[in-house]
């Protein structure tokens, strides 16, 4: 942890930082007159343990600060730089964009959609899912947008609990050269739901679909309605949409953001973060179905008027050159995706980044989980060419924006590979044992937040005791996001994985991360996944599954002594795992996180449940299979 990179971007406001840490509240009211409000707010913070209200009696709309506010100055520069799977490609300038989002507005409003209902938009990455996402805010109606790799059944489970009125979907959308039949889905997830009054169709593929009486085509709806519609005056505290998180069990949680608190959080965080400037073209990978979609794909960026690159399919599709190509296309400034992502991308090699211009990028990121030291520096030099400073962000879809990432755009600090740095200003986040009380420097513990931020969750949708069970009840007053992190002797946060997806093996409890880290700081491995299964002695016995970096020609017998060893000394003897399992691919969802509860199961001989989500059944089989011959050569040792 002491090694350190002196990078930066030159920026040092030593006053904010200090301002905010002396009076949070003011220091958010200052920022939230960066935004355009249509009246004032009476009270800057609200705040009745658990819950909080930002500028209250303040009125404001999401889509008049991403769209109107620009019209005068930036109406003809490009919003949105969309490249689609299959090669197709768009342009959307801000005055387009604007007069798109105000003929949807109408369009839903035609529809008998009025300011509080929901509306569900189940579509791939195409320009027209932040069109409704924008049209939606502008009438004060809620989206809730739903990840396009969802099943019928996650539908139907989110449709249920938020009775949208309107279901927003595509005929199709592309993935890995295939057309995934959206349409179809949608379907079989609303029979019965008679709430359910319209379901519009954007037609991206122009494949065959079923039409019926509740159908009816985006183009035709558009093309006679009027591109004036005036923004809704909306409550700062007006909900502006509902997420629902997707845990493995248990009926999927529905996360409420506000609008003036959360669009205060991320104008502020946008502009630390990624130092934005006009001229710049930022490139987030995430998908619009997740938090990070919504927050650094579409609000962040149009709020600030930035350039943005949307891009529709597999990162490695056709081939690992695919991001690569596109910020090459694109003269792409910023990057930020995930680490997931980047040790597939290490997987193949330097040659094929290195095949490309990468020079016009000037500052990387990273979001969505813990970043291992090695990957952290590949990123660094291989892609960044060492000029790039990395923010390593962490952030939650309840949290709505980030709250722990190194700030550019505000001060220059020494970076650490694998650390996510320092709270944002105003932010009072440390790391407690059981009992509450903070751990000393470089002790494990549970990371907690000890005061509200605009950008946190109003509350869970239709149920204000799961959210104050879930996330207030461990420790008074304050939040607790569910993660191991610890605190270094510079006051320096490391997020050190789930603290509910934990190993106990003989009464210790082992994160997945440490472990998953350690196994892929060994020069021959790219990826590595570990889960638990049942042990009458021990309670729980690891289990490891692990991918090599390509064309390594290692023994594996004799890899995986090294890997042993490694374990043993870098974690220790109790982290080591019972048997290590290699294999060319891990299952991961279509967002690149890996799907432990396959591999767990596959470990515990348990049934696989729903896959829907999965980018590539081959991994499952692979793993699978991988296993069987293993646990084959043990018996007959036997």
């Amino acid at each position: 942890m002491s090694e350190t990179y002196n990078i930066g971007l030159g920026n040092n406001d030593a006053e904010t930082r200090l301002n905010a840490d002396s009076d949070y509240v003011s220091f958010w009211d200052k920022q939230a007159r960066n935004l355009s409000w249509f009246s004032p707010w009476s009270k800057t913070l609200d705040w009745h343990p658990p819950f909080a209200k930002w500028f209250v009696g303040g009125t404001i709309n999401a889509s008049y600060n991403a769209l109107d506010v620009h019209q005068n100055s930036k109406s003809k520069k490009p919003a949105i730089l969309w490249e689609g799977e299959n090669g197709d490609s768009r342009i959307l300038t801000y005055g387009e964009m604007f007069a798109q989002v105000q003929k949807f507005s109408n369009t839903l409003k035609s529809l008998g959609v009025q300011k509080g209902d929901r509306v569900t938009l189940y579509l791939p990455m195409i320009p027209e899912l932040p069109i409704a996402m924008l049209a939606c805010a502008r009438i004060g109606a809620i989206h809730t947008v739903i990840f396009s790799g969802f099943s019928a059944t996650s539908i139907r489970d989110r449709v249920d609990d938020s009775k949208s009125k309107v279901i927003v979907t595509a005929d199709g959308g592309y993935r890995r050269g295939k057309i995934v039949p959206l349409k179809e889905v949608v379907d079989e997830a609303i029979q019965g739901f008679d709430f359910v009054e319209n379901v519009i169709v954007v037609q991206r593929t122009k494949n065959e679909i079923s039409i019926t009486d509740k159908d009816k085509l985006w183009d035709e709806l558009l093309k006679d309605a009027s591109d004036v519609c005036p923004p809704e005056k909306l409550q700062s505290t007006h909900p502006l949409y509902i997420l629902y998180t997707s845990g493995t069990t248990g009926k999927p949680k529905g996360v409420l953001h506000g609008t003036g608190g959360y669009l205060t959080h991320l104008y502020s965080t946008f502009k630390w973060a990624f130092d934005i400037k006009d001229s710049d073209v930022f490139f987030c990978t995430a998908d619009i179905g997740w938090v990070t979609g919504h927050s650094y794909v579409v609000y962040a960026p149009l709020l600030h008027g930035a350039t943005e690159i949307m891009y529709e399919g597999a990162p490695d599709f056709p081939d690992a050159s695919r991001m690569w190509d596109i910020l090459q296309k694109y003269n792409a400034t910023i990057f930020y995706t995930t680490p997931t992502a980047l040790r597939m991308f290490m997987k193949f090699g330097d040659d094929i980044p290195n095949s490309f211009d990468l020079s016009s990028l000037r500052l990387l990121g990273t979001v969505g989980e813990p970043i291992n030291p090695e990957v952290w520096k590949w990123y660094f030099k291989t892609i960044g060419k060492e000029k790039c400073p990395i923010i390593d962000t962490w952030w939650q879809t309840e949290t709505g924006g980030m709250l722990i990432s190194p700030l550019p755009g505000l001060e220059t600090i020494p970076l650490k590979p694998g650390s996510g740095t320092r709270p944002i200003p105003g932010m009072n986040i440390t790391v407690v044992d059981e009992n509450g009380e903070d751990v000393a420097p470089n002790t494990k513990g549970y990371l907690v937040i000890k005061n509200p931020w605009p950008g946190m969750l109003l509350t869970l949708w239709g149920d204000d005791e799961k959210y104050k069970k879930v996330y207030w009840s461990k420790y008074k007053n304050c939040y607790y996001p569910g993660d191991y992190a610890l605190k270094d002797s510079d006051g320096y946060l490391w997020l050190l994985g789930r603290a509910d997806d934990v190993l106990k093996v003989a009464g210790h409890r082992i994160g997945t991360a440490e472990l998953e880290s350690c196994i892929v700081s060994h020069d021959d491995v790219a990826e590595s996944a570990v889960c638990g299964i049942p042990d009458e002695v021990k309670g729980e016995v690891i289990i490891a599954f692990v991918v090599l970096k390509q064309g390594v020609a290692t023994d594996t017998k004799i890899l995986e002594k090294e890997l042993f060893e490694k374990i043993r000394n870098d974690v220790g003897a109790i982290a080591t795992p019972k048997q290590i399992y290699f294999v060319s691919k891990l299952p991961k969802t279509r967002s690149g996180k890996i799907m432990r509860r396959l591999l767990k199961a596959i470990g515990n001989n348990e049934k696989i449940g729903d896959v829907s989500t999965l980018e590539d059944g081959a991994a499952v089989t692979e793993v699978q299979t991988a296993f069987d011959e293993i646990q084959k050569s043990i018996q007959n040792s036997d």
